[in-house]
């Protein structure tokens, strides 16, 4: 069970975020610009290692991505990303609030700055 209850409407707050359900891999995908940020998944039995518990995966700087991999149990290399520049979070876990938080906001921050210069000043004048 996923006890961020507040992660949703917290993604959406993203200025430009999109969100959408991408059924042929059971993920709600949160998207700026046309590019995944943010999914949410729950991967089912068939993957092992995963217990069928809720994913958020999230865009990371990849000596970041190592670090917090190394120090949190509950940070995985990214499902069905690259594991290297991509992480998963368990939602059933106990990283606090205000580190998912700030995690969310880096994933952000990375892929809008991949954006082109023209299209981040039209998601800023949202």
């Amino acid at each position: 069970m996923n006890k961020y209850e507040w992660l949703d409407s917290y993604l959406l707050t993203k200025q430009g975020c999109l969100k959408d359900y991408k059924e042929e891999w059971g993920w709600w995908r949160y998207q700026v610009g046309e590019k995944l940020f943010a999914a949410t998944c729950t991967p089912g039995p068939t993957h092992q290692g995963y217990d069928c518990r809720e994913l958020l995966t999230l865009k990371c700087d990849p000596l970041m991505a190592e670090a917090l991999r190394a120090d949190h149990e509950d940070i995985i290399p990214g499902f069905y990303m690259n594991k290297q520049n991509w992480i998963s979070v368990f939602l059933d876990g106990s990283l606090p609030d205000d580190m998912l938080r700030q995690l969310i906001d880096h994933s952000y921050e990375l892929v809008l700055h991949k954006l082109t210069k023209k299209l981040q000043k039209e998601i800023s004048e949202l």
